[in-house]
């Protein structure tokens, strides 16, 4: 059993929103405020009831109903036409393994073939005379949050209780932090998770026979005669003691340690790994069918988020994963075939690339995919040296703006142009490509034959000088490359001109191409700081326009 598909109305940013699923791993990605956290909360909050770790019935609030809605109902009050009363509903089709008794026609879809159930926060009509006479009295502000209730029904139209889901979910967030009396409340619950009945007794009893061996202390002893003695407005004896009015209390007073050091005081990066290492062991994630994972990159080095996400994708492969992400390195390792994008309430795809993309990624993970995934526009250039010139480029055609300050990302991708295009395909994004002729145009057309001619695209652009230069300058035994875009500087700029730029004092052009060459980064960071116009070759400019 999965989840195939989710259905969210009017849940926070979420007026009305679906998202197929796939079993095992789906990972969400998308720019802050994209809704990201709100899916995997979602889905946490039907299959369990809870938000924010507390249950739904004492976090019930306006603020989780999408805004818009609220608002256009507090209008309509004022109108002749009052709207709907706002309701929440988050409806779960389950895929796989068959739940005849949640089987119906009872969705958004109407599909009686469908297996789920639907969790809703409505209004409850038994207040409704009550609400008439409120609205009469009263100009409404908010809403009457008071006279909603919380319902789970299947499919079937059978009212249901949470113990009734045949599918329970574990939400891992390692961000997390609530600290109380020195330990992280987060924490806690996952070491919680992880004990048997019989441990947390052991706990208990130990904590109480702490709380005794505290009282019998001869100074404590002598402490609270003292207190008593200089007390007179009441007859009743006044202690210091350990607290254990309720039944849980050693969960608020003992702290989690690592090597002896309180866990609060270690550092962040050690607290996520430790906190989601928990969290996947944990009774409950063990038992879940599907595991919520927010962005687990936060606050991790490079090596131990692949220690992670090798974790991920060994140890919990034949379950359902759904994680959020930010970060190019999880989304390339985990797969980009398993990657959703939010847009504007929609979510794009990645399942037409191509097999060899996807393992091209998966395998050479650095790249940083997301940036083009996330981006307005984008140029795609071939190394650092080019990526800075063209910044330059832009930023003097553009009163010294950067690109992304436009939201233009300019990235370097080295030879795989074409794996970015193919993502390009799929966004049908407005993309750039900045290549050196390298001396053969014919290679270039053929490369770019799925770009170019009849074949072109309106949101893609190969930029590339189409002359040919040559000349007879040698460097060891090998002939200089005139068509790369250091040479073609020169073209454009001249001798003394990239002298000065260089602080340089060559002579002769073909001295100036060998320090270009070997000093491309230099040369370009040069270029990038000068406060000189710099001429750019015009398939740069082109690149730009």
């Amino acid at each position: 059993m999965y989840i195939s598909k989710v259905i969210i109305h009017n849940f926070k940013c979420y007026r009305d929103f679906e998202i197929i699923l796939k079993e095992g791993l789906n990972i969400l990605v998308g720019d802050n405020e994209a809704g990201k956290s709100t899916i995997l909360e979602a889905i946490n909050l039907a299959l369990t009831g809870l938000i924010n770790g507390k249950s739904i019935w004492n976090e019930l609030t306006q603020y989780l109903f999408n805004k818009e809605v609220v608002d256009e109902y507090l209008a309509s009050l004022m109108t002749s036409t009052t709207k709907e009363l706002p309701f929440i509903m988050i409806e779960v089709y389950f895929g796989g393994e068959e739940v005849p008794l949640m089987n119906g026609d009872a969705n958004s879809d109407k599909d009686n073939s469908a297996e789920g159930f639907s969790f809703k926060i409505a209004f409850n009509d038994k207040y409704s005379d009550e609400y008439e006479a409120l609205i009469k009295q009263a100009d409404l502000k908010s809403l009457p949050i008071e006279y909603y209730d919380i319902t789970w029904t299947t499919f079937a139209r059978d009212s249901i209780t949470i113990r009734s889901i045949p599918y329970k979910s574990s939400l891992i967030d390692s961000s997390e932090c609530r600290y109380q009396s020195g330990n992280d409340l987060y924490l806690s619950r996952i070491i919680k998770g992880n004990l048997e009945p019989e441990d947390i007794t052991s706990i208990a009893q130990a904590h109480r026979k702490m709380r005794d061996s505290f009282m019998c202390e001869p100074s404590i002893e002598t402490i609270n005669k003292k207190i008593n003695q200089s007390t007179s407005l009441t007859e009743k004896k006044i202690t210091l003691s350990v607290e254990l009015v309720t039944k849980n209390a050693w969960e608020n007073s003992l702290v989690t340690q690592l090597d002896e050091i309180p866990f609060n005081y270690i550092g962040k990066g050690e607290q996520c790994v430790v906190k989601t290492e928990l969290a996947f062991a944990k009774k409950t994630a063990k038992n879940a069918g599907i595991i919520l994972l927010e962005e687990p990159e936060n606050h991790l080095s490079h090596t131990r988020l692949n220690q992670l996400i090798k974790c991920i994708s060994d140890q919990y492969s034949e379950k359902q994963i759904l994680i959020s992400t930010h970060n190019s390195f999880v989304a390339n390792k985990l797969g980009l075939e398993n990657l959703y994008l939010l847009d504007n309430m929609k979510v794009i795809r990645f399942s037409e690339l191509s097999v060899k993309t996807y393992d091209f990624f998966r395998k050479i993970a650095g790249y940083d995919t997301l940036r083009l995934i996330l981006c307005k526009r984008a140029i795609l250039c071939e190394g650092d040296s080019d990526e800075l010139v063209i910044q330059k480029a832009y930023m003097q055609l553009n009163e010294g703006k950067l690109p992304i300050q436009d939201g233009v990302e300019v990235i370097s991708v080295g030879i795989s142009f074409l794996r970015f295009l193919e993502l390009a395909d799929c966004l049908k994004k407005n993309i750039v490509v900045v290549t050196d002729n390298d001396g053969d145009i014919d290679a270039i057309d053929k490369k770019y034959s799925n770009y170019l001619g009849q074949n072109s695209k309106d949101y893609v652009k190969i930029c590339v000088d189409r002359c040919v230069d040559s000349g007879n300058l040698l460097i060891g035994n090998s002939y200089y490359n005139y068509n790369t875009l250091e040479p073609k500087l020169l073209k454009v700029n001249g001798l003394e001109k990239l002298n000065r730029i260089f602080e340089t004092n060559y002579t002769d052009e073909d001295e100036l191409r060998k320090y270009m060459k070997h000093n491309k980064t230099e040369c370009s960071l040069k270029i990038f700081e000068s406060t000189e116009i710099v001429e750019m070759p015009e398939y740069i400019l082109e690149a730009i326009r």
